[in-house]
């Protein structure tokens, strides 16, 4: 019997991490065939290299330079026209029966585009979320309407995909798939997370993951100052930065954290990228996760730690109990960091629900992709709902 080849698109290491479960499963399954496409922030020596870390658990299929090595709107404009060139190639080569994408980043956008055109079935994970403070809404969207099966983290997600047109029978809860990562992987202990980032943790401790809101001009390096001046009062307290994606605006905030570690070697350290054994690893260790990240919103609850979520990025998102928001001005960040300690939100997170914790995503996900028939899934009919 022929397998079925499933084409997984990864381009950033949060992505990868989500997809890490999911890709295991393709992998191992005698029916079908993982091809691999490594794209984006994998192949930027700037962001880490990420690639080498996952050729090492997978055969890479493709690797695809679409040049991120600027943060400004036309390169980013750039980057997003060669990706399309580049998968429409990469496509033909691999003759995929179904090509499989996450999120809401835009060297997916340009590959789902891609694929669309070439007439490849999609599938897409983690759609139908909001983050209103960034454009990565209209990207999700728009992969929605150009994707043929559909992965929602939650209920409400999956109502709103259903909202967007697409047809119900195509639309499946599996839960977030991050939290997988959470249940299988072996994290590190106390002492090795030291040994692995070189750092000792102190009697508090922070992580630090704050992007650039792509939907405002120039406010950057204004909230991030804001952020860093409520760091620099609190005592006692040690931080792990990790830096920011290849977003618009992002470079003023990985120099502002490289100047901020420099002076602040004591108490600081930075890494461009974790690693999901080290990322999550460091949940379990930390007080709380500061900044704007899905991470704190998604996986952070699990680990019974509050996260404090900063500005409008991620406005819009099915929150837990955990997640405190706040504006990005010094004086409400440092309440809501005091907040996190404070006995009545310590004893809160004791019982505390992740909203996102379904169980199993990776193998819901492959189970209906090897039953679906995909001879039928390029043609779709807008479902309309009654208001």
């Amino acid at each position: 019997m022929k397998k079925k080849k499933i084409c997984v698109i990864t381009g950033s290491r949060a992505e990868y991490g989500l997809l890490y479960w999911f890709l295991k499963e393709v992998d191992k399954d005698t029916n079908l065939k993982l091809e691999l496409i490594i794209t984006g922030m994998h192949l930027s020596r700037k962001f880490g290299l990420t690639y080498k870390e996952i050729k090492k658990e997978f055969k890479l299929s493709k690797k695809i330079n679409i040049d991120i090595s600027t943060d400004t709107s036309t390169s980013i404009s750039k980057s997003i026209g060669k990706a399309i060139k580049l998968f429409s190639e990469a496509y033909i080569e691999l003759n995929p029966d179904i090509v499989v994408v996450l999120g809401d980043r835009y060297e997916i956008f340009g590959a789902t585009v891609a694929a669309m055109i070439s007439q490849i079935p999609i599938a897409h994970i983690h759609g139908g979320e909001l983050s209103e403070g960034s454009w990565d809404d209209s990207i999700r969207h728009s992969i929605t309407k150009m994707n043929h099966l559909h992965f929602a983290a939650t209920e409400e997600y999956k109502k709103r995909i259903v909202q967007l047109g697409e047809d119900p029978k195509r639309v499946f809860n599996i839960g977030g798939t991050g939290i997988e990562n959470i249940k299988r992987l072996k994290l590190l202990n106390k002492k090795e997370f030291e040994n692995s980032i070189n750092f000792k943790l102190n009697y508090k401790n922070l992580l630090v993951t704050f992007h650039s809101s792509t939907l405002e001009k120039n406010t950057s390096k204004k909230q991030f100052q804001e952020l860093l001046s409520a760091i620099d009062e609190l005592v006692e307290t040690n931080i792990i930065f990790t830096k920011t994606n290849s977003d618009l605006n992002g470079n003023v905030i990985n120099q502002m954290i490289d100047e901020y570690t420099k002076k602040n070697s004591n108490k600081s350290v930075s890494f461009t990228s974790l690693g999901q054994l080290r990322y999550l690893s460091a949940l379990k260790f930390v007080d709380a996760l500061i900044g704007n990240s899905s991470s704190a919103i998604i996986e952070a609850p699990s680990f019974k730690i509050g996260s404090v979520n900063i500005g409008d990025r991620q406005m819009g998102r099915i929150k837990a109990a955990s997640v405190i928001d706040c504006l990005p001005q010094k004086k409400v960040i440092k309440e809501s960091i005091d907040k996190i300690y404070s006995k009545d939100f310590q004893n809160l997170l004791k019982n505390v629900n992740n909203p996102y914790d379904k169980g199993n995503s990776s193998k819901k996900i492959t189970k209906v992709l090897k039953k679906i028939n995909i001879e039928n899934l390029l043609k779709k009919k807008f479902y309309d709902i009654e208001f």
